[in-house]
């Protein structure tokens, strides 16, 4: 693990009471980096501020549902008098997995909202004094659904690719200001989420990873941007890159079918 302390002396983590996101509040706590930990739920976000309490980290709590367009406003506010030198986004989730066609617009412009439009919000807002002190870090946590479409995933999956070409874009703009920019992009994890949804976690040949293994994996290759395919994922990541698209997109569905329970 690389110094952590470098980008302290605090961090504020989007998404951070459970799965990936307590286990980067974990880990950072015990680097000796003080947290602010965000997230929508008040109970599950101060069980593990005092977790992260009793390694010895300072930890402020900001129960906010990030579809609020007020919730950057609630954040920042309370962050006013603090220097962060890492922004955590592990916000992101697919709020509607209905066909296209067949949802409100505005139940899809959430998906934007919580993906894309937040996200884009508080990097501005951390990233610009970052620059000014020529040291800090931004970690986007992004998915393999980024890489195809998918039935029922056509915004979130569309949004999940905008994050990719940003954190891209965004490592360029400031690689030469010492601002370590990534895009840590998961596969199918083990997440409190996604346990609760039902997903087939056995299915044939496929990767399944836990949080506590993927954020460590974030945090050594913060460094080494622009992007970092986590847990064994990366030759997905390539085959789903590939120009036959029909060929991409029809495969990946049959298997996205079988983690759902769809499939045969």
């Amino acid at each position: 693990m690389p110094d952590l302390a470098k980008y302290g002396p605090w961090a504020v983590i989007a998404g951070g009471s459970e799965g990936v996101g307590a286990e980067f509040a974990r880990l950072l706590a015990e680097a000796g980096v003080n947290l602010v930990l965000v997230a929508r739920k008040p109970g599950p976000l101060e069980d593990t501020a005092q977790r992260c309490r009793d390694l010895g980290a300072q930890v402020r709590t900001v129960a906010v549902d990030l579809l609020d367009s007020a919730s950057v406003g609630v954040i920042t506010g309370s962050t006013a008098d603090l220097e962060v030198g890492l922004l955590v986004y592990n916000a992101g989730a697919s709020t509607c997995n209905e066909p296209f066609l067949d949802a409100p617009l505005d139940d899809f412009r959430k998906v934007l909202d919580l993906n894309v439009t937040r996200m884009m919000e508080l990097v501005q807002h951390y990233a610009r004094p970052m620059v000014g002190r020529q040291r800090g870090g931004v970690l986007v946590v992004g998915s393999l659904s980024g890489y195809m479409g998918a039935d029922r995933h056509s915004v979130y999956g569309a949004a999940k690719a905008f994050s990719r070409i940003f954190a891209e874009s965004l490592w360029l703009e400031l690689r030469d200001h010492n601002v370590d920019v990534l895009e840590l992009v998961l596969g199918v994890t083990r997440t409190p989420a996604m346990e609760r949804v039902g997903l087939n976690f056995d299915v044939p040949d496929m990767i399944v990873n836990e949080p506590a293994e993927v954020a460590a994996e974030g945090l050594r290759y913060l460094s080494d941007g622009p992007v970092h395919v986590a847990g064994g994922n990366a030759a997905d990541a390539v085959a789903n890159s590939a120009p036959n698209r029909a060929e991409v997109v029809l495969r990946a569905h049959e298997r996205i079918r079988r983690l759902i329970n769809q499939g045969a």
